[in-house]
């Protein structure tokens, strides 16, 4: 076995990893579920705010592709004007731990390499 090689005893977590990243991967998934982890339940404009650089027609775009994979839930309320809510589903919710996570890690990093 060359240093290129998993070990066999490792293939499940590097699968389980990949698939994991399959979902969550891209420019924008973590920041869109952190916005709705953070505070619960988000409006689509607040979204927008809370992640820097992202459109409207991308934000959508995946939104959608997390209620596919059942992280998000969209709830439309019955109001004047019509106002859309978007959930971590259960599901979504045993991401919480990892959010939490790479937001303290982030932190430290952002020290490490700024050294403030």
């Amino acid at each position: 076995m060359n240093d290129y090689e998993c070990q066999p005893g490792h293939k499940k977590e590097i699968m389980a990893v990949h698939d994991a990243m399959d979902v969550l991967s891209g420019k924008w998934k973590i920041s869109i579920i952190s916005s709705i982890c953070f505070y619960n339940q988000r409006r689509f404009s607040d979204i927008l705010n809370d992640v820097n650089g992202i459109s409207n027609k991308m934000l959508s775009k995946e939104l959608k592709e997390l209620e596919l994979n059942k992280l998000v839930v969209r709830t439309v309320l019955n109001t004047q004007p019509v106002t859309v809510t978007y959930n971590l589903t259960e599901y979504g919710l045993t991401l919480r731990t990892i959010i939490n996570n790479l937001a303290a890690w982030g932190t430290e990093h952002r020290k490490v390499i700024t050294g403030k």
